[in-house]
Order: structure tokens, then C-alpha cells, then sequence
């Protein structure tokens, strides 16, 4: 008979699912995933991330990503959500003041929100990612529509068709942001903000109020 030795002792560990920690599947274990899959998308864009790596960033095992979040366009769904979340909350002040004024409200909030660095990074990578992938898109679509335009299309409903009237609001602000932001043509990338608020404001209370 052979004496089990050092040798065995230190035999290879079977394949499989590696054992949860506590630090692994603790409360924070779905914040630090969503966190993860923020900066993955950031960096490497749709197409380029994967469920496998968002999971190595968090540190914890892919099979714990498809548990809180599901697909990986789910993931991406979640992680959206919360990068584009001082946008979404642009309709708040739209419709909280008088209808005078809204165009205005509507372009100072939104460019407040890209004005500042910290939120216009992971609103910047959200785009990149929903114009060069469909599923990406779908699901920024459907969010711009759950979460921005139902709310506003409510709240204008003395207007003609209030839903089409808040996608060219949104419409506006967004082309405007493209060019700014993203392709920096100029002028308009260096134009003074408050210069662009004033001339963009009367054509967003156009949309939203006159029958």
C-alpha cells in the first residue's frame, strides 16, 4: 500500500463551477457586476464585452451575472440605465413648471447633463454603442421610450399628437448633442451654452405647447 504524499495532497482541483465566497456572493455582489459592466461597455463597446468579462472585472463567477441580470443584453440594459439616469430624469423638470418655459428647462437640463464631464463619459459610450450595434440600440430605444417619452407624452396631452411632439424635442436636443459631443464639429462644439440654450428653447416650447 502507498502512503498519500505531498504529491497527493496537491492533486488538481476538479473542474466546474469555482466555490462562492461570501465576498463573492455577498450584498454588494450585484453592485460591483452592474459597476463592472458599466466600465466594460465603456471601453470595449457592445460587440467587444461578454458576460465571462464582465464577471472577471467584478470578481465573481459568470454564472452570478446571469443570475441577478440575466442575458447579456440585459446586463447592458441595467448598466444603461443607470449611466443615462441624469438624462432620464430631464422630463421631471420639463413637465413640473408651467408650460411656459418648458423648451427652455428642457434644453438647459439636458445640456447640464452633458456639460459635465463625470456624466457625459458613460453617456458618451452608451451612444457609441447604440450606433454601431442593433441590439445596443434596441435597447436604448426601448428605454428612451419607457422612461422619456411615455412620461412627456402624457403630460403634453392637450397637444396634437403629444408623442411625436416629444421625440422631436428629443430629437433636437440629441442632434445637437452628436454634433457637440461626439463628432465636435464646429462651430456649434465651441459655441457658448447658454448661447445655444437660448436659440434651440423656443423651438423645443414650439414642440411641446402650440397646438
Amino acid at each position: 500500500m502507498t502512503a498519500a504524499g505531498p504529491a497527493a495532497a496537491s492533486a488538481p482541483r476538479r473542474r466546474g463551477r469555482p466555490a462562492r465566497t461570501g465576498a463573492a456572493d455577498g450584498p454588494g455582489a450585484r453592485d460591483r457586476i452592474l459597476a463592472a459592466a458599466r466600465a466594460e461597455f465603456a471601453e470595449r463597446g457592445y460587440d467587444k464585452t461578454s458576460v465571462r468579462g464582465i464577471a472577471k472585472t467584478a470578481g465573481v463567477d459568470p454564472a452570478l451575472v446571469h443570475h441577478y441580470f440575466g442575458t447579456k443584453e440585459q446586463v447592458f440594459a441595467a448598466a444603461i440605465e443607470l449611466s443615462m439616469a441624469p438624462a432620464l430624469s430631464v422630463p421631471e423638470a420639463v413637465v413640473a413648471g408651467e408650460r411656459r418655459g418648458a423648451g427652455e428647462r428642457m434644453a438647459r437640463g439636458m445640456f447640464q447633463v452633458w456639460e459635465s464631464p463625470e456624466t457625459r463619459a458613460p453617456m458618451l459610450a452608451v451612444l457609441r454603442s447604440a450606433v454601431t450595434n442593433e441590439t445596443a440600440a434596441g435597447v436604448l430605444r426601448s428605454l428612451i421610450e419607457r422612461r422619456v417619452l411615455e412620461r412627456m407624452a402624457v403630460e403634453l396631452g392637450g397637444v396634437p399628437d403629444p408623442k411625436f411632439r416629444a421625440q422631436l424635442a428629443s430629437g433636437q436636443l440629441i442632434g445637437i448633442a452628436m454634433l457637440r459631443y461626439v463628432i465636435r464639429m464646429e462651430p456649434i462644439a465651441s459655441a457658448d451654452i447658454e448661447e445655444i440654450i437660448a436659440m434651440v428653447g423656443p423651438t423645443l416650447q414650439r414642440y411641446l405647447t402650440e397646438s
